[in-house]
């Protein structure tokens, strides 16, 4: 049976494009409900985009824990071989708007949301294993660089590099950016990484430092510089139209998931700080754990309520998980919640797509609100009241376990040597397979040839303390691209 067409009040109407008028030819009268009910909300029908990950890709799917890691995290969804969480998972690029291109040289974000018996649990990844930044208050300045002028609404290849360059701490993920490592093919061929360290304790109490890997079970495969290029003009939603349709035929990609882990003593000794999102934390030291595997294999039935409404947050964990002092990764837990709230509404978590499955939510100080729709507590008091008992669970919280002494001060966690050793031995890396070190200053060179040549002199410079070799390849082609007026 044909469904009844209706007003947003539910009542019948007679005829979608009839009008109320003064005769055939008069005015519009303002009473006509039906009208102005379908305009006023095609007029609001757009939610503020995402200020980063703006265009995304989601589908659902289902985690298993294929290995035994309760002497590292006592998480409920982790505690028997075999046992299955319902996930979902938004892919999406980061600096683009919402008709941006699929293959835009971007990091690629990569959240996934377990739908836990605890709650849910927000895994809020990058497919990079570090970022460009370490200092927080450095976010809204880095993206802005990275989006358009706000003269010209332009990509600024000036303000791109001028900031880079500045910062020069950044230079480990911008040689990942610029390798063809920052074109993915697919959503499915890429890994999601945490980046950030967090703290997993076991029941006992005991607590390790974790990073967390998904490794793409499909493999690894990019686009060099050109093949992006070109599907940016023919096919601008090749990942959506990609996932979407391999999901859709049986084919749902699946990635298998590990863990880094460093001990307290282990993390006072390592050579770099388990709180700097610009350094990667080598295998040989810490060997990967496999914990688990998770599958997409349902599409999204409605892309703006599934996909454009889910809202991810590193706040939104379980017990046994907790973040680290990460400043970046703390500057998250307020920013992500944060822009939820903004771009959905107070009760953002009330949406299907977020709602936890323990249907167990019991806040009875968190009422009301625009868009309350779980029948807000009924009767309950709104505040704790002792005339109404309820439980509290306990967990072993990671209590006295870090114990920080110094004084309140600002800390600005400027560019030093270091930060190019890591970046040295990536070169080398890419240095093993055919054409991959000329790639990268191929790339580099094509994107940087648009800036000032004062500009073009510092980014010459930046890398040519990873690599002198380097420096002089990503100068030669820039030159030879844009020559300079004598």
């Amino acid at each position: 049976m044909a469904p009844e067409f209706t007003n947003s009040n539910g009542c019948p109407v007679p005829d979608a494009f009839a009008t109320q008028r003064v005769g055939k030819h008069g005015p519009l009268l303002l009473q006509d409900f039906n009208l102005i009910d379908s305009l006023a909300h095609f007029d609001r029908e757009r939610i503020p985009e995402r200020v980063v990950h703006a265009k995304g890709s989601g589908a659902y799917g289902v985690f298993e824990v294929t290995d035994d890691i309760t002497d590292i995290c006592g998480a409920a969804f982790l505690d028997t071989v075999g046992k299955k969480t319902k996930v979902f998972t938004r892919f999406s690029t980061v600096g683009g708007e919402m008709g941006s291109a699929d293959t835009a040289r971007d990091p690629r974000g990569f959240a996934t949301k377990f739908y836990t018996e605890e709650g849910n649990l927000d895994l809020v990844y990058n497919n990079t294993p570090i970022f460009f930044i370490r200092d927080p208050s450095k976010f809204p300045h880095f993206i802005h660089t990275q989006k358009r002028n706000p003269q010209t609404h332009l990509k600024d290849a000036n303000m791109f590099w001028d900031y880079l360059t500045s910062n020069q701490e950044s230079v480990h993920q911008v040689m990942i950016l610029f390798s063809d490592r920052g074109t993915p093919a697919s959503y499915r061929e890429m890994n999601g990484y945490s980046g950030h360290t967090y703290k997993w304790s076991n029941k006992r109490g005991d607590w390790h430092y974790v990073q967390v890997h998904f490794i793409s079970d499909q493999g690894i495969r990019t686009l060099n510089n050109e093949e992006a290029g070109e599907l940016s003009g023919s096919n601008p939603d090749v990942a959506q139209e990609d996932l979407f349709k391999n999901i859709a035929k049986g084919n749902g990609p699946s990635w298998t998931c590990y863990i880094q882990t460093m001990t307290p003593e282990q993390a006072k000794n390592a050579p770099f700080s388990v709180f700097d999102l610009t350094k990667v934390w080598p295998h040989k030291d810490y060997p990967l754990r496999r914990f688990g595997k998770f599958q997409l294999n349902e599409n999204p039935k409605n892309y703006f309520a599934e996909v454009e409404q889910a809202a991810f947050s590193p706040a939104h964990t379980v017990p046994y998980m907790e973040p680290s002092a990460d400043p970046v990764l703390q500057s998250r837990l307020f920013s992500y919640a944060d822009t939820h709230r903004h771009r959905l509404g107070t009760n953002y978590t009330q949406i299907p797509v977020n709602c936890p499955v323990t249907g167990r939510v019991f806040n009875p100080h968190m009422r009301d609100g625009a868009m309350t729709v779980n029948g807000n507590l009924g009767e309950h008091p709104n505040y704790l009241a002792t005339s109404h008992p309820i439980e509290f669970k306990n967990f072993n919280l990671q209590e006295d376990q870090e114990v920080w002494q110094g004084a309140a001060c600002p800390f600005h966690w400027k560019a030093e040597e270091g930060d190019f050793i890591q970046p040295r031995e990536l070169y080398k890396v890419l240095g093993r397979y055919p054409n991959q070190q000329a790639h990268l200053a191929h790339n580099i060179a094509v994107h940087v040839q648009a800036a000032d040549a004062h500009i073009q002199d510092r980014v010459f410079e930046m890398f040519g303390k990873v690599d002198s070799r380097l420096g002089e390849a990503i100068k030669k082609e820039t030159l030879q691209l844009s020559p300079r007026k004598l």
